[in-house]
């Protein structure tokens, strides 16, 4: 059991998240959260999560996920009622895409001073409250949401939302607690709960998809978010050689899945990789081409496996399955490496010799790509590709990089290729403002590795950047910026010439909210907050520069740096995006 009877709704709610294995609290509270304040300051009880306060309800949820990825452990979040769930909305929209569990709790009153007991205030009625709460303002961004509505459940409400947090799939839960309900007394203990294990794919859909694998001529692997777990990059690998398949990761990938250098790594275009395939497994994967109908490879049998296959979260969802999955990543991944052992012999001939057909061309590609970072190596304005090729020469052996980036992503992938697993996090999907949050939360759970944001300033300024770099400089939790700076939203452009090659916008090199500008002096920003601040705009400069501040934040200092590339106007589509 846990002692919760005669303990105040906010002493209980701290001992229920720490019995719930709650380490920290990321928060961004209003006046409403004062119980729990008060419980915090309590002496002489142990085990409490950590309290962090991080001046803004994106960084909250932002934090909140860069550590849930990072850790795979459940973080909690407080937020500021209706108005700081709003703020909210927008990361825990990320979260419940990407499978990124955390359970968050806003303030609310349901008695506007008139019940008997602490008064929460005036600006109850005139300010904070709408129809229907904090929850059902966020339902559409969340696993599930409750707005407690009676002392007597306000403990095991927040067990369960804990529970489903963690179940599968995965995702953000959210509960809103009265202010009244946190200073009432709790009437009863609650019993002792845990989380039900993600459970592996049906063995016999596992059977199935060996044997798939095992008789096709030639299978593809595509994943995205599959990488979580070392052990899962491992089986994997495993896989992959035992086959000698090519795995395609997607542009949108969110962790690193597959070694970036291993010769069955294919990049990072799945409708290239698949041409000729006859079997396909997405495993973790959202959106591996579009149009979503419209399979690369048509005669292919496609397979899908994932704890979340058929997206239940999204609108619209029109890929082929004709085999579809539903299990935790890493222990399907272990089942159904042992079924293709059964069916596969290691010394298959015909399997090796793909594979090296395989690694000649991928390593022909890497290096490739490298030949055409080198060539811009002179280049001034910078380009994204020498710019991401320098960096990734100087990045530690256990450096940890979090991407919030759109232009550049594509170059990121494709030049960090010596990250180890558990080492690469997206900062965004769908939507920017949480890049330098996740990347904050990384940080906080791993104190003694240098963490690196990578980040478009387009996407920078999405972001609550003084919360952040306020909230680092208060916690010690410095980490590195590097601002990928082109002076602009090149997806204002992109889609001009796309849809009116001969019209007036192109024409007339007239692209509406393409600019920002003037440029302003980021460096400086960082500077308020202690921190360590540069631009840099020579191609030779690069190396120094993030060597520069990799030791400021070695020191403890959190750092900026400021690479000036070939500004939007200037730059000639790829066909990256």
């Amino acid at each position: 059991m846990i002692q919760t009877k005669g303990l105040t709704g906010a002493q209980s709610m701290l001992r229920v998240l720490a019995r719930m294995g709650v380490e920290k609290i990321f928060a961004s509270p209003g006046s409403e959260w004062s119980p729990v304040w008060e419980a915090l300051a309590e002496p002489g009880v142990e085990g409490m999560p950590q309290y962090l306060s991080t001046r803004h309800e994106e960084v909250a949820v932002g934090m909140a996920s860069g550590y849930a990825k990072a850790t795979g452990k459940l973080p909690a979040v407080m937020i500021h009622t209706t108005v700081g769930s709003l703020h909210a909305t927008m990361g825990m929209r990320g979260a419940i895409r990407e499978q990124v569990p955390m359970v968050v709790f806003s303030g609310e009153s349901i008695g506007y001073g008139e019940d008997e007991g602490p008064d929460p205030g005036g600006q109850w009625l005139g300010h904070l409250s709408n129809i229907g709460g904090p929850a059902k303002m966020v339902e559409q961004t969340v696993k599930w949401s409750f707005g407690v509505n009676n002392k007597a459940i306000l403990p095991a409400t927040i067990q369960r939302a804990c529970q489903l947090a963690m179940a599968a799939p995965k995702g953000p839960t959210f509960v809103s607690l009265s202010m009244e309900h946190l200073f009432d007394k709790m009437i009863k203990d609650v019993p002792s709960v845990g989380f039900a294990p993600g459970a592996t794919a049906d063995p016999k859909g596992i059977e199935e998809l060996a044997k798939l694998l095992a008789g096709a001529k030639n299978p593809v692997i595509v994943t995205e978010d599959s990488g979580r777990t070392a052990k899962s990059v491992h089986c994997l690998v495993e896989i992959a050689e035992l086959l000698g398949c090519v795995v395609v990761e997607t542009r949108s990938t969110g962790a690193l899945n597959f070694p970036r250098t291993h010769p069955l790594h294919s990049g990072y275009d799945p409708r290239k990789a698949l041409a000729g395939a006859d079997a396909i497994l997405l495993l973790a994967v959202i959106a591996p081409w579009h149009p979503a109908s419209a399979t690369p490879s048509p005669n292919a049998t496609v397979a899908i496996l994932d704890e979340n296959p058929l997206r239940h979260d999204m609108p619209y969802y029109g890929y082929q399955a004709d085999l579809c999955l539903t299990g935790e990543i890493e222990s399907s991944l272990e089942q159904l490496l042992a079924a293709l052992k059964s069916k596969v012999s290691a010394s298959d001939s015909s399997r090796k010799q793909r594979a090296e057909e395989i690694g000649k061309k991928n390593n022909a590609q890497r290096k490739a790509w490298r030949d055409e970072a080198l060539a811009l190596a002179d280049q001034k304005p910078m380009d994204t590709r020498w710019v991401a090729h320098e960096i990734s020469q100087v990045l530690p052996a256990d450096a940890m990089v979090v991407e919030e980036t759109i232009t550049h992503r594509l170059a990121i992938h494709r030049y960090f290729d010596g990250l180890k697993p558990g080492s690469f996090f997206a900062g965004c999907v769908g939507g920017l403002g949480t890049g330098l949050s996740t990347a904050l939360g990384v940080k906080s759970a791993n104190s003694k590795r240098p963490v690196v944001c990578v980040i478009g300033d387009g996407s920078f300024n999405y972001d609550p950047a003084p919360a952040v770099y306020g909230a680092a400089q208060e916690h010690n939790l410095p980490f590195l910026t590097v601002m990928f700076n082109n002076q602009g939203y090149l997806s204002q452009k992109s889609g001009i010439p796309k849809y009116y090659p001969e019209g007036w916008a192109v024409k007339s090199k007239n692209f509406s909210g393409l600019h920002i500008a003037p440029c302003p002096e980021y460096a400086q920003i960082i500077k308020a907050f202690d921190g360590y601040g540069e631009k840099v705009e020579d191609p030779g400069e690069v190396r120094k520069a993030v060597e520069r501040g990799l030791r400021a934040v070695a020191g403890g200092q959190v750092a900026l740096l400021d690479i000036r590339l070939k500004p939007v106007e200037q730059i000639v589509e790829r066909g990256e995006g």
